[in-house]
């Protein structure tokens, strides 16, 4: 299992080398699918053997040399933002990463030497769960990116084409990301955990135009914010707690805990986006969409829940643990209500999204915020169902903007009748994302349940958020089903690797619904059980039901899947209000006009405007955390 680890580690590492020399074309191809399959049959196999496993597994891997190279890692990669930030006069970002490489050469001439974490890396069940996310999900977005990145730079003229570096940090991504998921030495995730900031980084100014370069730089200062809050959790964990390993969090007493355990929140909130800091996610709109199906699904934000998750046992049983923990929740729930809400208003299709992931990642936040066993069940299941689903809409929406010139929910009119399989991906997509009886919607369900036991005036939050999801999904669901004529200039022919990616996602986001008591069984469970000695089970009767609710659902998407004959979906005359006309779409109304038939989608800009909301939710959450760490201060 060891040798597992370290391959999910550094192979994709390695990869990325490799496609940073090898020129666009076959041999690109090649590598980049024989890569994506080795890192994906490598996560399937390490999931293979942690089945049965109770407890985490330790590996005393590593050593004096290797945290030297990490060392100078940081610094390299540390340095090469700083020279970036001063020719790009961002001197706040200069500033921030100036900061944290002053922190990180103190720590490690100080420090690093009072402490011995004796095993550097681990794995449990959670941390297999995040690595077939990785390498399952995110080689196949890579996958995608072949495609993808030939076609946006046959539109983009003006952009250069940088692909293999592209290629580069995309592989380098899973690698760390593998990395951070199984540390168990925080100075290591904390290494990981920066990587990943730079990663986000050059992905998002990738198109190197003024909105993408400010909007990396955007991404960069938020999260070195919160990568500051990380390194200060590591001096104070040294010093007062002569321990830096995660597995020591929970048995450390409050004096010890809970400062570290607050700051090492206040960097998880940050890397997932959550209110104040959701600008630098939605400003990643600007990329390329495989970087945002990437930073939304497999990588980034993930990084962030899932270290709040692991907080989570310590705001449970740390002493004064349940108050930080609530201050964490009430940040979650305010961001999932508000960005819910503001999803409404919009309709750019990435942006819409973009709003969703927020808020679904806030949902993740309260679930593990209040920590219970049955919210960190459902905090698990959330990150699973929203992983696979989230990826394959972002994919959807690049393919279906790359056929249009469009990204516009208005522009969706009718897809069914022209991309009738990628509209069954994002009906299939969205329907996995607030559809009973999909994940999503047995996630809230538990989450509902868990909050009821622990706290029910968060279920305010999650009730008001939920019923406003299914406003802005249902609108957009329907613009795709609805029967229209194809608008003028579409491109119909979707690259195969395209075609594959959307069709294995849809595939497994129905699998995961479809196998979810199982995933729980033998995953979930045991997890459970090792952090919190007690076993959420979910009711044998709600789980058969939702298995035939699903059931029906595929069936009704058959004829989307499966089209049949083309003439079988042309369009017939319809009454339209007046007297038909030969143009179709067209009617002679009672006032004796010709009119046009339009339909629109209801955004609601002057309710639901996030000019409106986000700003009151900033101001919140700003106040939730300056309060919780002055609690623990």
């Amino acid at each position: 299992m060891q040798t597992l680890l370290l391959f999910l580690i550094l192979f994709p590492v390695a990869a990325a080398f490799l496609l940073l020399a090898v020129p666009a074309g076959q041999a690109r191809r090649l590598a980049v699918c024989v890569s994506a399959a080795l890192i994906a049959g490598a996560s399937v196999v390490l999931a293979a053997q942690a089945l049965g496993r109770d407890g985490p597994v330790y590996f005393a891997v590593g050593g004096h040399a290797v945290d030297l190279l990490i060392f100078a890692a940081e610094i390299v990669l540390g340095g090469v933002i700083i020279v970036i930030s001063f020719r790009q006069k961002q001197y706040l970002a200069l500033g921030l990463m100036l900061a944290g490489l002053i922190m990180t050469i103190v720590y490690e001439a100080r420090l690093a030497d009072k402490v011995h974490v004796a095993s550097n890396l681990f794995v449990d069940n959670l941390s297999v769960i995040m690595a077939l996310i990785i390498g399952v999900v995110g080689s196949l977005i890579g996958v995608f990116a072949l495609g993808y990145m030939e076609e946006y730079h046959h539109h983009r003229k003006d952009a250069p084409d940088r692909s293999n570096f592209f290629f580069f940090i995309v592989f380098a991504f899973l690698g760390v990301m593998n990395g951070l998921v199984f540390a168990n030495n925080l100075m290591w995730m904390f290494f990981f955990w920066e990587v990943t900031t730079f990663c986000s980084f050059f992905l998002i100014g990738y198109g190197r135009d003024e909105a993408a370069v400010r909007n990396s730089f955007l991404a960069l200062k938020l999260n070195l914010l919160g990568g500051l809050a990380f390194s200060a959790a590591l001096f104070f964990l040294n010093i007062n707690a002569h321990t830096v390993a995660l597995s020591d969090l929970r048995g450390l007493p409050a004096g010890a805990a809970l400062l570290p355990a607050a700051l090492l929140a206040f960097a998880g909130l940050a890397k997932s986006a959550q209110l104040p800091f959701s600008s630098w996610l939605l400003g990643a709109m600007v990329a390329p969409t495989p970087v945002s199906a990437l930073l939304h699904s497999s990588t980034m934000v993930k990084a962030g829940v899932y270290l709040v998750i692991r907080l989570s046992p310590v705001f449970v049983y740390v002493e004064g643990g349940k108050t930080v923990g609530l201050f964490v929740a009430l940040v979650g729930a305010v961001t999932f209500l508000l960005t819910s809400c503001a999803a409404i208003s919009q309709n750019d299709a990435k942006r819409v999204l973009a709003y969703s992931t927020i808020a679904n990642l806030g949902l993740i936040i309260v679930c593990a915020g209040i920590g219970s066993h049955k919210l960190a069940w459902a905090a698990v299941m959330l990150v699973i169902f929203h992983a696979i689903a989230k990826s394959l809409l972002f994919l959807s929406v690049g393919t279906v903007e790359h056929a249009v010139g469009d990204r516009r929910i208005e522009s969706m009119d009718g897809l069914a009748g022209y991309l009738p399989r990628v509209a069954a991906c994002m009906t299939v997509g969205i329907a996995g994302m607030f559809l009973a009886p999909f994940g999503m919607l047995i996630s809230k369900w538990a989450t509902l349940e868990g909050l009821v036991d622990a706290n029910p005036i968060l279920t305010i939050f999650v009730a008001f958020g939920s019923a406003v999801t299914l406003m802005f999904w249902i609108k957009w669901l329907g613009k795709i089903l609805i029967v229209k004529s194809a608008p003028e200039k579409v491109n119909t022919r979707v690259p195969s690797t395209q075609t594959f990616t959307l069709a294995a996602l849809a595939v497994m986001t129905a699998l995961v619904c479809a196998l979810f008591p199982l995933i729980s069984k033998y995953f979930l469970e045991p997890f459970i059980f090792s952090a919190y000695r007690q076993i959420f089970w979910q009711n044998a009767g709600n789980t058969a039901t939702l298995l035939f609710m699903m059931a029906v659902v595929f069936l009704l998407a058959l004829p989307l899947i499966f089209p049949g004959k083309k003439e079988t979906r042309s369009l017939r005359p319809q009454y339209l209000g007046g007297a038909n006309l030969a143009e179709k779409e067209k009617f002679h109304g009672s006032m004796g006009q010709d009119i046009q038939v339009t339909l629109k989608s209801m955004y609601l800009e002057d309710i639901f405007g996030e000019n409106r909301l986000i700003p009151l939710g900033v101001v919140a959450t700003t106040i939730l955390i300056i309060i919780m760490l002055g609690v623990v201060v």
